[in-house]
């Protein structure tokens, strides 16, 4: 399948494969929090959308479009096409400059880069209907607070993630005692074993836990007691293509 990307301008955006780096995540001793896997994956589900300028935008708490301030770090013709306070009441709107279409069925999921944390502002998700829409859509973020914030050159300002829309309409929700799946309730309480251990050496000091340092199950797709394994289609990595020039 195709995710067709048709620019709007002669110098769109950067369109990259989510990067599952995040400066707070850097942050941690050890970088603790890329053992989080889902973290890692939703990081990386999706393409991100780039700044292609430094900018700050400062909101004073008013109604009016006005009431937003957009600075460009140098002077850059044209800034309204990229960047504008349009919707009012703390609203700054980007222009992803691309026109997407997806396959028959398919959306797309637009908001900031997951675990993408800015001070002050807030982005605003979309699903929109790329397999038939002929106009582009915008990327909205909301100030949380009057302030200035400000947009690096390189950083995401938008996320986009295909996403089947319809089937997710075929999803029931159905609410059930673990103690009707016997099978389920052992591997369960096989992992809540072995944590517990594991924590409590850990705590101890035990040399082994302390070198081990986590325990890797979900990584490796694993069940504790060899209870069962994860399905073929576990991923502990996600590879998503860079853009290609069609025809």
């Amino acid at each position: 399948m195709e995710l067709e990307c048709y620019p709007m301008t002669p110098q769109p955006p950067d369109l990259v494969p989510g990067r599952v780096s995040r400066d707070w995540m850097d942050a941690f001793a050890s970088r603790h929090p890329y053992r989080c896997l889902p973290l890692n994956m939703a990081n990386t589900t999706g393409w991100e959308i780039l700044c292609p300028l430094t900018f700050t935008a400062e909101w004073n708490g008013g109604p009016s479009q006005t009431d937003i301030v957009i600075t460009p770090e140098r002077p850059t013709p044209h800034l309204h096409h990229f960047v504008t306070s349009h919707f009012s009441r703390g609203v700054l709107t980007l222009h992803p400059q691309y026109l997407f279409r997806t396959p028959p069925g398919w959306g797309m999921l637009a908001g900031g880069a997951p675990n993408h944390v800015k001070d002050g502002i807030q982005p605003l998700t979309g699903l929109i209907e790329t397999d038939w829409l002929p106009f582009p859509f915008t990327m909205n973020w909301i100030f949380t607070r009057p302030g200035k914030v400000k947009f690096e050159r390189g950083e995401p300002f938008c996320f986009i993630t295909p996403f089947e829309h319809r089937k997710v309409e075929t999803l029931e929700p159905v609410i059930r005692t673990l103690d009707s799946n016997p099978n389920m309730k052992g591997q369960y309480d096989a992992w809540l074993k072995a944590r517990s251990e594991f924590n409590h050496a850990l705590a101890a000091g035990d040399p082994e836990a302390v070198k081990e340092q986590w325990q890797r199950f979900y990584f490796k797709g694993e069940i504790p007691q060899n209870l069962g394994t994860a399905p073929a289609s576990h991923t502990n990595k996600r590879r998503l293509k860079s853009p290609r020039v069609g025809l």
